[in-house]
């Protein structure tokens, strides 16, 4: 065993308990949601109900009369069981059970799906009527954040 002085020992240890830390997974830094829309959008800012509307097919516009069509993560993914928990308090259940029923009663579809931040970055860049949500460390200039979640 190696033989290292006071000083140095208590500074492994306090080392070795942030990497513990680091990598337990309660222990992570909870992710930061944006809600975007194009930067060629005219929308500048949304309340979080109107967000939650837009996403379950409750509106199907934007508050100025612009139509709104949501981009959904993957199906399963972290981001996207956070951002329905944190802007509809839905849990992946009762989503489930939310769209079951809208489309029985031919009411609505659910929201096209896109692969990760950067694929819903570049669609909804790319058409002025598509909200999406993104991890903020994803955002740049070609879309424009009009929610931080929660």
């Amino acid at each position: 065993m190696l033989n290292f002085r006071p000083p140095v020992r208590l500074a492994i240890r306090l080392l070795c308990c942030l990497l513990c830390a680091c990598a337990w997974p309660g222990l992570a830094p909870a992710r930061e949601l944006v809600v975007i829309v194009s930067a060629r959008s005219p929308v500048t800012a949304l309340e979080a109900r109107q967000v939650a509307d837009i996403f379950l097919a409750e509106a199907a516009r934007y508050p100025g009369g612009a139509e709104a069509v949501a981009v959904d993560q993957k199906l399963g993914s972290p981001v996207r069981n956070e951002f329905y928990a944190k802007v509809a308090a839905r849990t992946p259940e009762s989503m489930k059970a939310h769209w079951t029923k809208m489309m029985f009663t031919g009411r609505g579809q659910p929201p096209r799906e896109a692969a990760g931040n950067a694929a819903v970055r570049r669609m909804v860049a790319a058409d002025p009527a598509l909200i999406g949500y993104i991890d903020r460390a994803a955002l740049n200039a070609s879309v424009r954040a009009v929610l931080v979640v929660k």
